[in-house]
């Protein structure tokens, strides 16, 4: 039996085990959608592209599996753009469908034709341009193998009408065979080994993590590795959840905003034990100065992200489950004897006087403090709940003042930095997770990027929390024009504002205004146990500052702290 181009995309999904997908129609995929109703795929509609694949994005970071959009040609295409070089900075693993005009008139200007291939080139791990009908199972099956395999990422995959409406017999093929990928997943036992023996022979070890272990599954070795050698553990915010953020052993976020015992750490440290994490700029600081006397271990299953910003003695390329599988049989010895326990005792306790010297803090007063609705917020849910965050001061609260037990509780835009993400995210987040709390942490710039999403979650009668962190600035730009900039306020100040409340209301949600201390947590306990979409609108001290805070170029050790 043949089937069109259209009918073998949606085959090809039920054989990747897809449960829903988020889009928005048009002409050039308008065959896509005349068949989905015949198929199990659940699909989500959206109000704007951007926000399709921002939930993909939250959907594939909670879950665990491969995110899916379909958007049509043109604009619906470009409009994706910010969501995929997300998805890239931050590897995730998705699979963007994009509509095309038939091969004929590509090149010739047609109607809503863009060269999206040429144009998301620079930000995909990889893309197609499908040519022919009997391409298209192959294509795909590879499109979702690449996605996720390796280090993640978004792969585009563009659709030319002519080939959704064309047919022929459709095979999906069992297995991927790519000659030019074939990305390195079990590690060198002899560089495991290496690696060991310099933990061994540390006095002051150090575990710094990014999201790569989280991507991995690698939470538990991870946890294990580091209770078992007396090892503290600094994260990116990328990794955080990869390890108990309640655990006496985690330091908290380091770099740019991380805590003061954090950074601290990173410059006492003798040995570094780094497990999926790229050595950013906002976490490594004047990188001429970032842990002058450790000894560098990096773990990463890309090998291009290894020794790219710093020197590195035992490189381990890598799966990171894999690899800290193999560090669990090799480090068997040093746990047995207990050795380490003794040996890093001083370390960890010395660790422990900086974090009690100068914690995270802020000044409380008659207004609302940012910080204080996090911590309610943490409170209220046990650590249990999904948190997104949109972009600025916001992000950085929820990261500090938030303790992410579990890994895939964190849904943020860390290497991009993308206003608008985190409300969608939550959407996507939600989908795969009917039952959980999902909160997005926003601030009243952030959440207007893709506040048209509110009919999204209302219609799907998706539960989603947005809190807003409501300070009347484009709050992280304002605290560097404070700074740097002789507090010249230039286009921060969002004077003009919506009345989130009556917003709430008209797409259908709850909403709800809190501008006195004492009602938050009353508020907040109702607003999360409605079954509800709901905006509760905080209003927070507004020139409120996030703290410690590292000048860009300095030191981490050169904190601004409270």
């Amino acid at each position: 039996m043949q089937l069109s181009g259209a009918q073998i995309l949606l085959e090809s999904m039920q054989h990747e085990e897809v449960d829903v997908m988020f889009g928005f129609p048009g002409g050039a995929v308008i065959d896509i959608y005349d068949q989905i109703p015949n198929y199990s795929v659940r699909h989500i509609l959206v109000r704007h592209e951007q926000g399709a694949v921002h939930a993909a994005d939250g959907y594939a970071r909670a879950s665990g599996k491969v995110g899916v959009a379909l958007v049509t040609s043109g604009p619906g295409a470009t409009n994706t753009v910010t969501g995929i070089a997300n998805a890239y900075c931050d590897s995730i693993p998705m699979v963007v469908f994009t509509g095309q005009v038939p091969t004929p008139l590509i090149g010739n200007d047609a109607f809503q034709e863009v060269d999206i291939v040429g144009i998301t080139r620079p930000c995909t791990k990889h893309n197609y341009l499908v040519s022919n009908v009997d391409d298209m199972a192959r294509i795909i099956k590879e499109a979702f193998y690449v996605a996720r395999s390796g280090r993640p990422g978004p792969v585009l995959v563009d659709l030319p009408k002519d080939v959704l409406q064309a047919k022929t017999k459709f095979s999906y093929p069992k297995k991927v065979d790519i000659r030019s990928y074939q990305p390195t997943v079990k590690p060198h036992k002899q560089q495991v080994k290496k690696a060991v023996k310099l933990i061994a022979k540390a006095n002051r070890p150090l575990f710094y993590v990014g999201g790569g272990v989280i991507n991995a599954n690698a939470s538990e070795e991870l946890t294990w590795l580091a209770k078992n050698l007396c090892v503290p553990v600094t994260a990116t915010l990328m990794g955080l959840g990869a390890f108990p953020g309640n655990d006496p052993q985690f330091l908290g976020m380091l770099g740019m905003h991380g805590t003061y015992a954090a950074n601290m750490a990173v410059q006492n440290c003798d040995v570094m034990i780094a497990v999926g994490a790229r050595f950013d700029d906002r976490v490594t600081g004047k990188l001429d100065t970032f842990a002058p006397h450790a000894k560098i271990i990096h773990v990463d299953v890309d090998p291009t992200s290894i020794r790219k910003n710093v020197h590195v003695h035992v490189p381990v390329v890598g799966d990171c489950k894999a690899v800290l599988k193999v560090f669990k049989d090799e480090a068997k010895d040093l746990v047995e004897n207990g050795e380490c326990k003794d040996k890093h005792a001083k370390w960890l306790e010395q660790v422990e006087q900086w974090a009690a010297s100068h914690p995270l803090a802020y000044n409380s007063g008659d207004k609302i403090k940012p910080q204080y609705v996090v911590e309610k917020i943490y409170e209220l849910t046990g650590g249990d709940a999904i948190i997104a965050t949109e972009v600025g001061l916001n992000q950085m609260w929820a990261a500090q003042f938030y303790k992410y037990k579990e890994p895939r509780t964190l849904l943020t835009s860390g290497g991009l930095g993308t206003m608008g993400y985190g409300f969608p995210a939550a959407i996507g987040a939600q989908m795969a997770f009917p039952d959980k709390l999902v909160i997005d942490v926003a601030g009243d710039g952030s959440i207007q990027m893709n506040i048209q999403e509110l009919i999204t979650a209302v219609s799907n009668k998706l539960p989603v929390k947005i809190v807003i962190l409501n300070n009347g600035f484009l709050g992280m730009v304002r605290q560097w024009q404070e700074f740097f900039y002789k507090s010249n306020y230039c286009a921060t100040c969002m004077d003009a504002q919506p009345d989130f409340v009556k917003l709430a209301e008209a797409y259908g949600a709850l909403g709800y205004r809190v501008t006195k201390v004492g009602d938050v947590e009353p508020v907040l306990k109702e607003a999360f146990s409605t079954p509800n979409t709901v905006i509760v609108d905080v209003h927070v001290e507004a020139e409120e500052n996030v703290y410690p805070m590292v000048p860009a170029g300095a030191s981490i050790t050169e904190m601004l702290l409270v």
